[in-house]
């Protein structure tokens, strides 16, 4: 699928003015300076000079890292290759997120599933405490066979997911058009986790996780931050001292027509659960956002 690894991306409204108002550091990926194991004891690695970290599952526990740094906009990548053969029952977790009952997040999670089903990618948008505004995909290769990489742009006026640089999902701000809170005032760190969800996380349940294939691994690579980081109070987009963005196009990311045509193969193709679809799930009306016609 090489042929698609290409830029489908371009600001809304560029702009040089822009492009210098907004300034942070960007980050190129060293897990040994970026990010803390937070939890598995041994279980999580970081390895190759700081270049790879592991993420490892047995039936004791799982583990997981955070981000050192709080970021409030920007946009973040990470290579991930996650666990193979029978992973049913097993859910790597990638997302942002702050704290508190009214936090903010913007979700990928990985289901997985039985050797020669395909994972499900489940994304997740909270605002102000509220999520259930699920997507959930199947990806158009394995992503156990390699590394591929898994993106969030998050800026003032849209978070856009993508995979591979393929834009798999949009959320839009339409706070002031039709009052759905957006996440822009809290800043957030990168968690990941790998965990045992075998009640829930393959075919609602019904598929447990085979202990006999313990222990489960998943791994990281290439880290990359073009963001705006949070740290005492302040922003670092706000320093006029600031080094500068290695790529600052995030700052006013929207999809052009290629980007929109791969968002619709992507969501024609491989998407098999919209909550904007799911008229059972909310008998009293979809919520506000879906009625938007800038919702995709």
């Amino acid at each position: 699928m090489s042929s698609y690894k290409v830029s489908l991306l371009k600001p809304l409204f560029p702009s040089l003015f822009m492009m210098s108002f907004f300034m942070a550091l960007a980050s190129a990926g060293n897990f040994y300076q970026d990010f803390d194991i937070t939890w598995g004891d041994h279980r999580a690695q970081i390895l190759n000079g700081g270049q790879l970290l592991t993420l490892t599952l047995d039936k004791a526990s799982g583990s997981g890292f955070q981000s050192k740094n709080e970021y409030l906009f920007g946009r973040i990548d990470m290579q991930i290759k996650l666990v193979p053969g029978n992973s049913a029952g097993t859910v790597t977790a990638y997302y942002l997120s702050s704290q508190g009952p009214t936090h903010d997040e913007i979700d990928f999670e990985f289901l997985g599933n039985l050797s020669g089903d395909p994972y499900t990618l489940h994304t997740n948008v909270f605002s102000q405490g509220k999520g259930n505004r699920e997507q959930q995909f199947h990806l158009w290769f394995d992503p156990t066979k390699a590394f591929h990489t898994y993106s969030i742009v998050w800026n003032k006026q849209r978070i856009i997911f993508l995979v591979d640089n393929i834009p798999i999902r949009v959320f839009n701000n339409l706070e002031s058009s039709a009052g759905v809170p957006f996440p822009k005032s809290q800043p957030m760190r990168i968690y990941s986790s790998l965990w045992n969800a075998d009640d829930w996380a393959t075919r609602g349940g019904l598929v447990k996780t085979d202990w006999t294939q313990a222990p489960f691994t998943a791994s990281y690579r290439n880290f990359k931050a073009n963001a705006c980081v949070w740290s005492a109070g302040k922003s670092s987009c706000d320093s006029k001292n600031s080094a500068g963005f290695e790529d600052a196009t995030w700052q006013d990311q929207g999809l052009d027509a290629a980007g929109r045509n791969r968002l619709r193969w992507v969501q024609q193709k491989f998407m098999v659960y919209n909550y904007c679809g799911d008229l059972k799930r909310f008998p009293q009306g979809l919520p506000a956002e879906c009625k938007s016609s800038r919702f995709l």
